[in-house]
């Protein structure tokens, strides 16, 4: 976004106090619908005895959040704690080998937890994919990954692979489908980057390097080839001033965001009330509103939560991983929503950018976002809602630029010249109402259910009309406003050249 013109300030604290109020009225219907149906039978599966003296149930209907701190806690803080202490006894004493050492420790890790059967065919994987970049064919060494990929999705080829695998532990269809799937997309980045290179080959050892760190081996995230092999053979240890003080209070954050999160699942059940249709159907429009927003805010912090413990530990390693996913609730433009930054970069690297050029061709544009939906359905299964969750976002990616397009044609270009930046920015903000919705739906689709996405849609702009739509559109155009005021701040802190007063 171009810096614009402030809005007054008696304005964006209107915007501001009406946003605050409707996430306290929207939270206490939820509050209210948790506590009215905690002894509901379809809850007895997922709402638990919590905080005993409290008298307060938890949600415990995120799987993925249960194991993440109690059956898995342990493991991955044990794990994660040994390579933090022979990475720094390493640097210590020979920081030219800490590489190797990652290496050598991530495969051990991964040998211990998952049988040595696995690394066999982990290293199988990442031998073919060594043996097809020698050729230096970019699009044979693409194809060849997805198809690889493609093999864990699909059978009979799942059965046999994850056969390979002994025992029958807790973790162990999760650790197998996240070690493959994020191998096979770091061998991809090695051997495009590989068919980059103009003289000579990578070795086979810094694919093995690049691919058996252990903080990025099972879940992520996916750093490119070209930026792990940079930062990683850094011969300069020294740090920034002050660095260890922010990765320390970037640990003591993510800490305060589980115990907020804990304290959330005990007053407001958001993620199992979605699950009962029949409830939803006698919720309020205000509550059935704010469940499919703070459903997205949860996911954002589940994932921020998960990828920032993992991002502190690869900054004690000297390492610069890609960025916690963008929030939800910044996002108005279809060209911003990822929740994986990993993924996003190396979409954007090896495939939109590469075939979209600048952005600008109707045409480029459609095959670029195509082919690009098209690696993320073979990465994340082709399930029906993925495939719908794929098809909605890649139309309204195309539709923002064919909006563009004509917008820049007469008259609009004309009328909106005649325009002030303040008033250009009011009416660009209603149009992203409609897109900030249109990201919700979507993405609750996907997370949640076509049930759930449906009845949000129809309540939202059926049956609720008109009180109900014109109501959250109007508090959605106050959240936009809010957002476009931070990012006009902090554009103005980074090219301060382009700095005007604020009115």
């Amino acid at each position: 976004m171009g810096i614009k013109a402030a809005l007054p300030k008696y304005e964006l604290y209107f915007y501001s106090t009406v946003l605050g109020l409707a996430m306290v009225w929207a939270a206490s219907w939820i509050f209210q619908v948790s506590s009215s149906n905690v002894n509901r039978k379809t809850f007895k599966t997922s709402v638990k005895p919590g905080w005993y003296y409290f008298g307060r149930k938890m949600d415990t209907a995120d799987l993925e959040w249960m194991m993440w701190f109690s059956t898995f806690k342990a493991h991955i803080l044990f794990a994660l704690s040994g390579h933090v202490l022979f990475a720094k006894i390493c640097s210590m004493l020979a920081p030219q080998h800490r590489s190797l050492v990652y290496l050598v420790y991530g495969l051990l890790a991964v040998w211990t937890s998952m049988g040595w059967t696995y690394v066999t065919l982990i290293l199988s994987h990442c031998i073919l994919l060594y043996s097809i970049s020698l050729v230096k064919i970019r699009w044979l060494c693409l194809v060849t990954g997805l198809c690889t990929l493609a093999t864990f999705k699909c059978e009979p080829f799942v059965s046999w692979q994850i056969d390979f695998v002994k025992g029958d532990f807790e973790l162990r269809h999760i650790l197998f489908y996240g070690g493959c799937g994020f191998t096979i997309m770091r061998c991809m980045s090695f051997a495009l980057e590989n068919c980059g290179r103009k003289e000579g080959n990578y070795s086979i050892l810094e694919l093995l390097k690049y691919n058996f760190y252990l903080p990025f081996f099972y879940f992520g995230p996916i750093m490119t080839f070209d930026k792990f092999y940079i930062q990683v053979n850094r011969s300069d240890m020294t740090r920034k001033e002050g660095e260890m003080w922010t990765i320390s209070l970037q640990g003591a954050l993510h800490l305060g965001v589980v115990i907020m999160v804990d304290v959330l699942f005990h007053f407001m059940y958001i993620v199992t009330i979605p699950t009962d249709v029949k409830l939803l159907r006698h919720t309020s429009d205000w509550a059935l509103v704010g469940l499919a927003y703070f459903n997205l805010v949860y996911d954002w912090v589940k994932a921020a939560v998960m990828f920032g413990v993992i991002n502190t530990v690869s900054r004690l390693d000297h390492l610069d991983p890609p960025k916690p996913p963008k929030c939800i609730t910044v996002l108005y433009v279809f060209a911003e929503t990822h929740f994986d930054r990993g993924i996003h970069e190396w979409l954007c690297k090896y495939v939109y950018n590469y075939l979209g050029g600048k952005h600008t061709n109707v045409l480029e544009e459609l095959v670029a976002t195509l082919c690009t939906y098209g690696v993320t359905i073979v990465w994340l299964g082709p399930s029906p809602a993925v495939l719908t969750w794929a098809f909605f976002n890649c139309f309204g990616l195309n539709f923002e630029l064919w909006t563009a397009k004509l917008v820049s044609m007469e008259p609009f270009a004309s009328l909106e010249s005649t325009m002030s930046e303040a008033t250009s920015r009011r009416i660009r903000a209603i149009f992203n109402v409609f897109n900030f919705w249109s990201i919700v739906l979507y993405n609750i689709l996907f997370l949640n259910s076509l049930d759930f996405a449906k009845l949000v849609a129809k309540r939202l702009f059926l049956k609720g009309f008109p009180i109900t739509t014109v109501v959250v559109m109007f508090v959605t155009y106050c959240l936009i406003q809010v957002i476009k005021e931070t990012e006009r701040r902090q554009a103005l802190i980074y090219d301060p050249g382009e700095r005007r007063l604020i009115q």
